[in-house]
Order: C-alpha cells, then structure tokens, then sequence
C-alpha cells in the first residue's frame, strides 16, 4: 500500500530523512540516494519524500544550490521492480491514477525549486532516475554513466513524468523520440554530445565538481538566479515578443534587489562582488 513518507521539517539542514541522505554544506544541499545494493531504486514512499524536500527547498532561503546524486557508484535503477511494479499490477485504475500523479508530483517540484538543482550521474541512471536527472537544471555524468527511460520495456508508454515534454527540449525531437521508443541505454559520452550531459567528469572527481560549480552558482546572486530558473521553465509557453517583454519585467525586478546595488559598486571599485541574496 501507498505511504505518505513524513512531512519535512525547517530548517533543512538539521532534517534528517528517512528515505534519502541530506547534507548540507553552506549553500549547497546534496541530495543521495542511498539504497546501493539495488542501485538506488525509488519506493512510494522515496518519491514522496523527495516532492516533499524539494517543495520545502521554497521555504529555506539558506539553500541556494541543490546536488543529486546516487550512492555505491549508480545513480538510480528507477522505480523498485518488487516494491512498485509488483503492486502497480495489483491496483485498480483509481489507485493507478494517484500514483501516476504522485510521480509526477515530483518533476514538479524539481522544477518549482528556485534552487537550481544539478545531477551528478554515474552507473546506471534509468527510468524514473533518468527522469530525475532529466529534471534537473544541469547534470554532470561519470564516463560509465548510461541513461535510459526504459518504460516500454516493461509494455508502457515513455510519456512518464514530463518526459515527452522535456527531453525533447533538451536532446531534440528525434532523438528523445529513439530513446522513449527504444528504451536503449544513452552513454555518458553520447549524452555530453548530444546535450543532456554539460560535461563528463573523470569518477573520482565527479562530486567534487558538481560541489564546485554549486558553490559557483551559490555565491552568485539568488533573487536573480531564481528569476533566471522561472523564466527558463515558464518561457516554453511563451512567443518570442511574449518571452522578451516577460523578461524585460524580470530584468527590472532584479534591478531593484540591492545586489544589483552591490555589484555597481564592487565594479567601481575594481573590486569582486560579494552577492547576499537580497
């Protein structure tokens, strides 16, 4: 049965999960998932932990950059075959339907996060931790990373949880299409041409790096950061002249933040700005 995983609690740095690891490091929170003998597969119950932690992420204002990462040399092996895909046979389509839902709660949430959120890939990242990846802002890949959205292989449809319209928007209609029609696996170094990967990092300094670069975009200014992760997501919808004037408001709201401020005046005196957020 379903179990609604317990409600997160502020700040997150002194939250302890039950169903995750969370560390949190200055600025950056670092999300692992942390059930390698299976190579990290998601529970109903992980899923809803997860949705919940990165709606919480609104409400800490100390978090600027969140990391999401896999334990034990993988990323994530997708939706646990005995504990989820077993009972999903066994429920009726209003059952179905809630946990279709809840899935999909989480890609929202992802992406309501104004914190920038990166994946750092290694091992196997497939079906609903290739969706987590996708989710995410950027994502960094291990050279023996493989992606793949494997729901055809188990009969379904690969429009799972936003990807028919993410993916595309990341790697480009025919070749999100050859991945949700074939559930092949993507290698890290196919990924990092094709646009899903930024870049491939050697093994040992994969965390290190994704922890730098959310160190970079953590001390960079947040107000303005968040606005840049908005206009991304909601300029999909969007025409050109409707995207420039959207972004004319945004650009003047973050002209009225006192880091804008703040970096006038480091520049004029030749000096590097320190970015506080507000």
């Amino acid at each position: 049965m379903m179990q609604v995983a317990n409600s997160v609690t502020l700040p997150l740095a002194a939250y302890e999960p039950r169903h995750f690891l969370l560390t949190v490091d200055g600025p950056v929170a670092t999300v692992t998932l942390n059930r390698p003998e299976k190579k990290n597969p998601l529970t109903f119950e992980s899923y809803r932990e997860l949705a919940d932690f990165f709606h919480a992420c609104a409400k800490d204002d100390e978090v600027k950059v969140i990391v999401v990462t896999g334990a034990g040399g993988n990323f994530s092996s997708g939706g646990d075959v005995f504990e989820i895909i077993g009972p999903l046979v066994e429920m009726d389509t209003k059952g179905l339907t809630a946990f279709t839902r809840m899935t999909g709660e989480l890609v929202k949430a992802m992406r309501a996060a104004p914190q920038p959120i990166i994946a750092a890939v290694e091992g196997i990242c497939a079906g609903a931790g290739a969706i987590v990846a996708m989710a995410s802002d950027i994502r960094l890949a291990a050279p023996g990373a493989k992606v793949a959205f494997l729901f055809n292989k188990v009969g379904l449809a690969g429009c799972d949880m936003g990807a028919c319209a993410i993916l595309p928007r990341i790697i480009g209609q025919g070749r999100a299409s050859e991945l949700l029609y074939t559930g092949r696996f993507m290698s890290a170094e196919e990924g990092e041409r094709w646009g899903f990967f930024s870049r491939v990092v050697d093994s040992g300094e994969l965390l290190g790096e994704a922890g730098n670069l959310a160190r970079m975009i953590g001390t960079g200014p947040t107000y303005a950061n968040t606005m840049t992760k908005r206009m991304l997501a909601m300029e999909w919808a969007m025409s050109v002249e409707e995207a420039i004037e959207a972004e004319a408001v945004a650009q003047a709201l973050c002209m009225t933040t006192e880091d804008f401020a703040r970096a006038y005046r480091a520049f004029a005196a030749k000096e590097k700005p320190v970015f506080k957020g507000d």
